[in-house]
């Protein structure tokens, strides 16, 4: 049967949208929250500051994680800044301001709605933060910094050095480990969720594999909240950390959760190029690099095998400067990787393969010196150096496009919670906030936003209406829950292959980046199309999974989340292949301007794309939730 989306916006005017819906929550009052158990999975800054709140407000909270801890989430990579409209520096900036950078920057594909109420409370987030500790930059005189991030002209983006996450999930972590100390969160390490039990169509618990012993268990609770992140991993080499992955929400997605977006996927311009076929991952170098470092090429393709000090100013192309002069090297992220691929592609890019452009500090580091250069950005070089061994102060990095957010995600309406009833989703495991494309330093501010202040409301809107029984997890749902988790990893262990799950994952992603990565078009779409099933049935009649399930195994792990990777990327390139427009991150070759813009199709794709598992990646329904727009009209996106 296909369902039709309720996205649940509240009426009336924009600005007034989530007050109005604040207040009009059914509430729980403070001793009935002691009764209701909450799960969330996943503990970065989404999931941590999640269960932080909840358990704050009064809930019981479990949160699981398959790291060894809490803080080793992924949410620490994102080094460069987030975004709040504080104003600080009188330079423009507003609530609206950051609304309409937003919806822009995706590429008119995001809800209104939720834009804005992501804008509005970013300026509650710094609060937040600072009270919790969190070390922000500040200026000689005590009040906190800001510098500039692509796609916005103002400076908005507030930082601690190039390891910003890494400090915004220490104050979430240390709220989470307040509550964990009080006995109002019960902290499961090392496990991992397989599968979301239903009962009576609402989310009422999960399975999971402890992933030292392997003993496999049920959790049973009033609601399940994932914060999960994102699927880049799908592409084998991406900035994510190895162990990020699809599962929870693939699993959550065959359950009856529609996935909303899957080929929206956001390519980063600062990336360490590739080195060999030896890598597992690739290294993220921050978009705040951006702010001070110059990106050129060579004028001349000849000169591409000179040293950059060896190359004249004269002969350099600071080619985004040229091409977008009023935003020159903050233009969005989807932009910058495009130009930087073009230029390699006309055969001006530099080092091995002709992969890679310079990002170039020397002007910053004559202009304001060495020691204020380190200040800023003084770790990124470090990392840069130990990878390298060049030193940013006096050579050019060298960086390249990679795979590095998924603005795709389950879908969710208003108030965070799926289509199936129960299952809330946040931060980059949703698909709600950020369209085609991500701003820069919106990711920990779509997190932290999701956590802190929005799903506290929500969550408590969704018990105080349910009525639902309670739970022990001995009920027949959870039992089958189970058992079917043990059956599929009896099979991955049975199958008694000569191919490791690591060279399948290789080749699907391989084959992705090709297919579905940058660039895009019908007929490679439809190659991956056909080949992805001839990997999936190799993959389960050839692989090869060491070791047993009732231990330790990571094998096992690899092998379970490969599996979800090759459904999943085969609906990726469904969504990329039905969805003909380019936008954002989605740049389908056959749909740009003679300038080699993205060109939208707003008379037939001003829509969320939310697909219905039907038991086959290859047959799943695609349901239409229409985007209206109110407040900003679409118009071509420009930033020259």
């Amino acid at each position: 049967m296909t369902l039709t989306l309720q996205a649940k916006i509240p009426s009336g005017p924009l600005q007034g949208k989530w007050d109005k819906h604040k207040f009009e929550c059914k509430l729980v009052n403070p001793a009935n929250k002691r009764k209701f158990n909450i799960i969330v999975v996943g503990t970065g800054l989404a999931g941590a500051s999640a269960a932080a709140s909840l358990a704050e407000l009064g809930y019981n909270v479990r949160a699981f994680c398959f790291q060894d801890s809490a803080r080793r989430a992924h949410s620490i990579a994102a080094q460069g800044g987030i975004n709040a409209a504080k104003n600080y520096q009188n330079d423009g900036d507003s609530v609206y301001r950051l609304f309409y950078d937003t919806i822009k920057g995706g590429d008119y594909r995001s809800r209104e709605a939720n834009v804005y109420r992501l804008a509005q409370v970013s300026v509650n987030i710094i609060d937040q933060c600072v009270a919790q500790g969190v070390p922000f930059a500040r200026e000689y005189g005590g009040t906190l910094a800001n510098r500039s991030f692509g796609g916005a002209q103002v400076s908005r983006t507030f930082y601690a050095r190039g390891q910003t996450g890494q400090q915004l999930l220490l104050g979430a972590y240390s709220a989470l480990s307040r509550q964990i100390g009080l006995g109002t969160v019960a902290m499961h390490e090392r496990h991992e969720m397989l599968d979301l039990v239903l009962v009576d169509g609402h989310a009422r618990g999960i399975v999971t594999r402890d992933l030292v012993s392997g003993a496999i268990d049920a959790w049973a609770a009033d609601a399940v909240v994932l914060a999960t992140g994102g699927y880049g991993n799908v592409f084998f080499l991406s900035t994510n950390a190895q162990g990020c992955n699809v599962t929870a929400t693939w699993r959550a997605h065959k359950k009856g959760a529609l996935f909303a977006n899957p080929c929206y996927t956001q390519i980063h311009p600062t990336c360490i190029p590739r080195s060999g076929d030896h890598q597992s991952k690739l290294t993220l170098m921050s978009e705040s690099l951006r702010n001070d470092g110059r990106v050129w090429v060579p004028k001349d393709a000849s000169d591409t095998g000179k040293k950059p000090a060896d190359i004249a100013e004269a002969d350099r192309d600071y080619y985004l400067e040229r091409m977008y002069p009023s935003f020159g090297n903050l233009v969005p992220r989807d932009i910058a990787s495009r130009a930087a691929k073009r230029m390699c592609d006309d055969g001006k890019g530099v080092g091995p393969g002709g992969l890679g452009v310079y990002l170039d500090f020397g002007d910053a580091v004559k202009r304001l010196g060495t020691e204020i250069v380190g200040e800023r950005y003084g770790n990124l070089f470090e990392m840069y150096q130990r990878i390298t061994d060049d030193s940013p102060y006096q050579t050019p990095m060298r960086i390249y496009p990679a795979v590095h957010y998924t603005m795709g995600g389950l879908w969710v309406d208003y108030n965070l919670m799926s289509n199936v009833q129960g299952l809330h989703v946040i931060g980059e495991a949703n698909f709600s906030d950020h369209g085609a494309n991500r701003l820069g330093a919106s990711a920990l501010m779509q997190g932290l936003a999701d956590g802190y202040f929005v799903l506290p409301y929500t969550v408590g809107q969704y018990l105080a209406t349910s009525n639902q029984k309670k739970l022990t997890g001995s009920e027949s749902e959870f039992t089958t829950a189970v058992a079917a988790t043990k059956a599929r990893i009896g099979q991955l262990l049975a199958i008694g292959g000569k191919r490791s799950p690591s060279s399948f994952h290789k080749e699907l992603g391989l084959l992705l980046w090709d297919k579905c990565g940058m660039g895009r078009n019908a007929a490679g779409l439809q190659q991956a199309l056909a080949k992805i099933p001839s990997i999936r049935e190799e993959f389960w009649g050839n692989c090869n999974v060491l070791g047993d399930g009732d231990s330790y195994n990571v094998a096992l792990e690899k092998a379970g989340r490969v599996a979800d990777f090759l459904e999943f990327g085969e609906l990726m390139c469904k969504d990329a292949l039905e969805r003909n427009e380019s936008c954002g991150g989605h740049f389908r070759e056959e749909f740009q301007s003679e300038g080699g813009e993205a060109q939208r199709d707003d008379d037939n794709y001003t829509h969320v794309s939310a697909w219905q598992y039907t038991g086959d990646p290859a047959t799943a329904v695609l349901i239409k939730e229409p985007l209206i727009f109110e407040e900003v009209h679409p118009s071509t996106r420009s930033y020259k």
